[in-house]
């Protein structure tokens, strides 16, 4: 298959020059590449390949020993006076339904079944040992997996213990990931495993628009013709590529050198050291890119550019990205940096390797154009944020906070009383649905799924072989079949022997947030404790790889805010955004989340949702609004859907009326105030001391 020359990319700089630095030095970590849709991540991953210089390899090695430093523990060694012969550079794509088999190895049957050997299959990192491990859509990569690379990317090395298979293999692989945030974040110890980072966007130049959409229609037009028009440009880069990882090793990074890069992530604040020894070597490799032979003071600003971004985040929350004004003070210009003994950088480069001033001028205008990050941890225990330009919400209207009683329809507009902002999320008691399910891989709600504790087998072959039960199967059978072909003492083991192991863990869910915007929350405080606890049910549903979606209801009616998706980080900012004032039509709330349970289910029949309501029970919106709220929960048992009701019922005197609705849909009642982990602990340890 003709694949897309790299040198035809057209608007992909910076992710250009992140994949040739981890090439370069593959000891910076790998690189995940975060964007939008359509704008090429896959395509440009693919094509690296092609321009990386060829390896040399052990002959027959299943490993792909170097042979000029073979591995001592390979299982095909040991390699005594190898000899040599090369291949190209291996891009090994990891798909996101993978098994663990198919990624670390696994016991291979057909010696197994048919020979009686024990002999081991080796899996993906085995076949991307010394190459690239290319994982498209990272984010939905099951949490077993993503423990297994972070083991190899750590260790370097795969070690496989099951099913009577001991094998340890060298496993040194560069990881590159891309990804939509749309569909969700990455688990923060993977994204710290990744050396480098860079967010990907379409242009908005018309001119490049066209000229990006001439050359993809030229290269379907003749895939052959259009490589060929870019080969010099092809074997330019490669030539580049080589010469700059031969010449790594001779790029001085001095003192000065290392506490610029010290004093950039001192600054930014990041967690751990990774952050700097990622830095040094990504600098280190930038200098051998551009053909110099000390470290100056615009390989490091390229160099935390690209891997400060995802380690400075502090929550899930969090946007991501880097004060390029801070990163300009941080390095400062009181000592000059040493000077490039080899001259400028060769103005042919086929990338397109840009003037540090161009290109500095036209990250400030990318800059410009981003929008400014928003979230709900821009709060302070309610008092008006000097950098909102919104003026403080009125007061709440006392006719409509105070009465639970029905009040008429209108067709005014509900008012709106403000937009009142969190505090910081804490942590929640944990809240799970009922039952075992068989849903996606998480780590809410107990389920059959592909990883976990082994807790029976079954005759269908819907996992990894349970060796146990196989033999015993086998033995049960031995002596109605007269017809042994095996001889004496020898166990004859047949297809239909075969069982699959069920293993028990943790299955995601679907979780639906209900939320009571109307005037009975109106007031200021009360509000932004709504939406801290929401927010920290949202923080919750991330950590546990949930689906999230969001109804609101307030005014007159209801509306599905957002539709169910794996970005959580879209549920934050639109509960960020969420109004609040009118009237409180909680029989049009329940009615709008019961639709989309029932969507939902037809979507994906085996995620379980977990409703989760945040109300204080009352209803004055429309004739009857109590009655008709209550008669939907007295049917709300037959939707077969685990129901948590939140009571933001507040004051000295209260009716109660969330708690007979949680008791009408059966569903568990809650007090705001007791859904923190904290409150939890505290009333256990009182009772314990009582």
């Amino acid at each position: 298959m003709s694949s897309y020359p790299f040198a035809a990319i057209v608007g992909a700089d910076e992710m250009a020059l992140a994949l040739v630095l981890t090439t370069v030095s593959p000891e910076v970590g790998g690189v995940l590449v975060r964007g939008e849709k359509g704008t090429a991540k896959s395509t440009m991953v693919r094509a690296l390949a092609e321009i990386l210089p060829r390896q040399a390899v052990v002959p027959d090695c299943r490993f792909a020993c170097d042979p000029r430093s073979p591995d001592p523990d390979c299982p095909d060694g040991p390699h005594l006076d190898p000899a040599s012969t090369s291949r190209p550079a291996r891009l090994v794509e990891l798909p996101v339904g993978a098994t663990e088999d198919r990624v670390i190895g696994s016991l291979d049957l057909s010696k197994a079944l048919g020979r009686g050997e024990t002999a081991f299959e080796p899996g993906l990192l085995a076949q991307a040992h010394r190459g690239l491990l290319y994982v498209d859509e990272v984010n939905l990569l099951h949490d077993h997996l993503v423990d297994l690379l972070l083991d190899a990317a750590a260790m370097g090395r795969n070690t496989v213990e099951r099913d009577g298979v001991s094998v340890s293999h060298p496993a040194r692989i560069v990881l590159i990931g891309t990804m939509n945030p749309e569909e969700g974040e990455l688990r923060p110890q993977l994204l710290d495993r990744f050396g480098l980072t860079v967010e990907v966007r379409a242009s908005r130049d018309p001119a490049q628009r066209a000229d990006v959409v001439r050359r993809r229609l030229a290269f379907d037009a003749d895939p052959a013709g259009f490589q060929a028009s870019y080969a010099a440009a092809q074997v330019d880069l490669a030539a580049r590529i080589a010469a700059a990882q031969e010449g790594l090793g001779r790029v001085r990074l001095s003192d000065w050198a290392l506490d610029k890069i010290a004093t950039v992530c001192a600054g930014f604040e990041v967690d751990g050291m990774r952050a700097d020894i990622v830095t040094a070597r990504a600098a280190v490799a930038h200098a051998a890119w551009e053909g110099r032979a000390e470290v100056t003071r615009e390989d490091i600003r390229t160099a935390a550019k690209l891997a400060l971004p995802h380690r400075r985040r502090r929550a899930p929350f969090d946007a991501p990205g880097l004060d390029e004004d801070l990163l300009d003070r941080l390095l400062g210009d009181d000592e000059p940096p040493p000077e490039n003994p080899q001259g400028p950088q060769d103005p042919q480069d086929p990338q397109g390797s840009e003037d540090p001033e161009s290109q500095e001028g036209a990250d400030e205008e990318a800059d410009a154009t981003d929008p400014p990050p928003s979230g709900p941890q821009d709060s302070a225990e309610g008092k008006h944020d000097a950098r909102d330009p919104r003026p403080d919400p009125p007061a709440p209207d006392p006719s409509d906070t105070e009465s639970g009683k029905d009040a008429p329809e209108t067709d005014v507009p509900a008012p709106v009383q403000g937009v009142a902002k969190a505090h910081d999320p804490y942590r929640i008691r944990r809240l799970s649905v009922r039952g075992t399910g068989s849903g996606a891989a998480g780590k809410r709600s107990r389920a059959i799924t592909s990883w976990g504790r082994t807790v029976g087998a079954s005759r269908e072959r819907t996992g990894r072989v349970h060796l146990t039960a196989t033999i015993t199967t086998a033995a049960r059978e031995r002596g109605a079949r007269a017809t042994g072909s095996t001889g004496p003492g020898r166990l004859e083991i047949r297809g239909s022997d075969l069982r699959s192991a069920i293993t028990q863990g943790k299955e995601s869910n679907l979780v639906l947030l209900v939320v009571d915007a109307s005037g009975s929350m109106a007031a200021r405080s009360r509000m932004a404790e709504v939406k801290t606890a929401a927010l920290s049910l949202l923080m919750d549903a991330y950590q546990r790889r949930d689906r999230v979606g969001l109804v609101t209801f307030r005014g007159a009616g209801a509306q599905l805010a957002l539709p169910p998706t794996s970005s959580v980080e879209a549920a934050a900012a639109c509960l960020a955004e969420l109004p609040h004032g009118g009237r409180t039509p909680l029989a049009e709330g329940l009615t709008t989340a019961a639709k989309t349970l029932g969507l939902e289910r037809i979507r994906d029949p085996r995620r379980r949702a977990l409703l989760v309501l945040v109300t204080d029970g009352r209803a004055t919106a429309g004739a009857d609004a109590l009655a008709r709220a209550q008669r939907i929960a007295d049917q709300w048992a037959h939707l077969a859907v685990d129901t948590v009701v939140i009571d933001c019922e507040s004051g000295r005197f209260r009716m109660g009326l969330a708690k007979d609705l949680a008791g009408r849909m059966g569903a568990e009642h809650l007090p705001l105030e007791d859904i923190a982990a904290d409150h939890l602990v505290a009333l256990i340890n009182d009772r314990r001391a009582a």
